[in-house]
């Protein structure tokens, strides 16, 4: 518990100050969900409840991780993109930094039609993964970033509660191979690195029916 909470007032102290930012920046929500309706749609529905797993729900989701994504997957001053993703890269592309700000508010105010829980089996091994971490890999519980209930903790962790188990499974993968490297003190990829297969499923599953 105290490695936990250390860990999370260090990252707390290094994460960038996006809520504050946010806070000051104006945001026009009916060009987001004029965007959201034309641009975002297909892959995250007009109200960012994704039709297909391998898209994550983007509805009710922590508005500073939102933008975050978004400004993390445009290439800026002819810098490659911090989370390279050739399609996210097109679809950002064009959207200014006000565009994402208030793609991210209107997608946080939407409300999320969560996803499910399918494979009992594996519901007591994520359990006790995001209760309590894995103390012989030195892994952290997952609640101490994300909450007791999967709704993260606004300004700095995402909401995973109700995620789609499959994108969740991909995106640990993801940052276990350094694929994705666009954590906070890498602190997503070193977590990621000590969990098998086995366990990235059961926590991944278990996020997936909290609410």
């Amino acid at each position: 518990m105290i490695r936990t909470t250390a860990l999370a007032v260090l990252l707390a102290a290094s994460f960038p100050a996006f809520a504050s930012e946010q806070a000051k920046a104006a945001v026009d929500l009916a060009k987001a969900k004029g965007i959201a309706e034309s641009v975002c749609v297909a892959c995250h529905g007009a109200d960012g409840n994704s039709p297909a797993a391998a898209n994550p729900i983007l509805a009710g989701q922590v508005p500073d991780y939102l933008y975050k994504q978004l400004s993390n997957f445009k290439a800026v001053d002819g810098k490659p993109a911090v989370r390279a993703n050739p399609i996210m890269a097109g679809m950002v592309a064009t959207l200014s930094d006000e565009d994402m700000r208030s793609l991210a508010a209107y997608f946080s105010q939407q409300k999320i039609k969560p996803s499910v829980a399918k494979d009992e089996k594996l519901l007591a091994e994520g359990k006790a993964l995001w209760r309590k971490g894995d103390f012989s890999k030195q892994v952290p519980a997952c609640a101490g970033c994300h909450g007791p209930a999967g709704g993260g903790l606004p300004a700095q962790y995402p909401r995973l509660g109700g995620q789609y188990a499959e994108y969740t499974v991909n995106q640990l993968k993801n940052f276990r191979s350094h694929e994705r490297a666009n954590d906070t003190e890498k602190v997503m990829q070193t977590i990621a690195g000590k969990l098998s297969d086995a366990q990235i499923g059961a926590v991944a599953e278990y996020a997936a029916g909290l609410r």
